[in-house]
């Protein structure tokens, strides 16, 4: 069994000792990680390798940033810049593959304030996105994409989705755009094993928002039928939200054979 996870970070090295505990303590054999906001040379590689992973990342200063860490098999990278716009500077997807699986590690757009510029660059970045899929998806291979994708698919995937109506993570049109991708084939993942539970990756860090269980699901992981097949479980590491000086998502896995 293999265990593949993907945690928003909300900053590598401020919270790097949080990073290591779940490592250590979960021990996933891939991790994709968003929102490193380190510039490429200040990714903490060593503390990485003495944790027992291999990563590679593309890291951007302040912002964005993505990663992904492999325990045993080699990491191979195929890209990371999201095809499609030469101007696009943001460091916001990374491509490998690990044995036989691809892994598309991504960090899509926010979106707010909405409607403006903010927005239009996410549904921008959602279709480029879209075409990317659609050929990974065209190759038949294994293929896993994941990250925090900060949209909330359905109502059931919000705490009071009346207010959030307004907001880009839940927008009509960024909904659509989301379904968009998923009418290619893909399979949430956690979806898939829980169809109907009250199930969240994110809870903010104002109001008690985790205590009161007040969370949103962004973070997905969308397989393809080689992927689906092989799928035995998934969940999110919902505690670890509690800890202290911690991100305010919370690690998502699956397991697969």
């Amino acid at each position: 069994m293999m265990r593949i996870a993907t945690y928003n970070v909300n900053g590598v090295n401020g919270r790097l000792p949080v990073l290591l505990r779940w490592l250590e303590e979960t021990s996933p054999d891939i991790a994709c990680l968003q929102e490193l906001k380190a510039p490429q040379e200040k990714f903490p590689e060593q503390a990485i390798k003495d944790a027992g992973y291999q990563a590679i990342w593309h890291g951007q200063k302040s912002w964005n940033g993505v990663a992904i860490l492999s325990k045993h098999e080699a990491l191979v990278e195929r890209g990371r810049v999201l095809p499609g716009d030469p101007e696009d500077l943001h460091s916001r997807y990374i491509e490998a593959s690990i044995g036989d699986l691809i892994i598309g590690c991504l960090y899509l757009p926010n979106g707010n304030p909405a409607p403006g510029p903010k927005l239009e660059y996410k549904l921008g970045w959602m279709e480029r996105f879209r075409k990317h899929a659609a050929e990974l998806y065209a190759g038949g291979k294994p293929v896993i994409l994941t990250g925090d994708f900060n949209v909330i698919p359905t109502e059931n995937d919000v705490y009071k989705p009346e207010r959030w109506v307004d907001d880009a993570l839940f927008r009509p049109e960024v909904r659509a755009a989301f379904q968009k991708i998923m009418k290619q084939g893909w399979t949430d993942a956690l979806r898939k094993i829980y169809p109907d539970e009250t199930i969240y990756t994110f809870w903010d860090y104002f109001r008690n928002a985790y205590g009161r269980n007040a969370g949103l699901r962004i973070d997905h992981f969308l397989l393809s039928p080689a992927v689906d097949k092989r799928l035995r479980g998934a969940g999110v590491d919902r505690d670890v939200r509690g800890w202290e000086k911690t991100s305010d998502h919370g690690p998502v896995w699956i397991e697969i054979d």
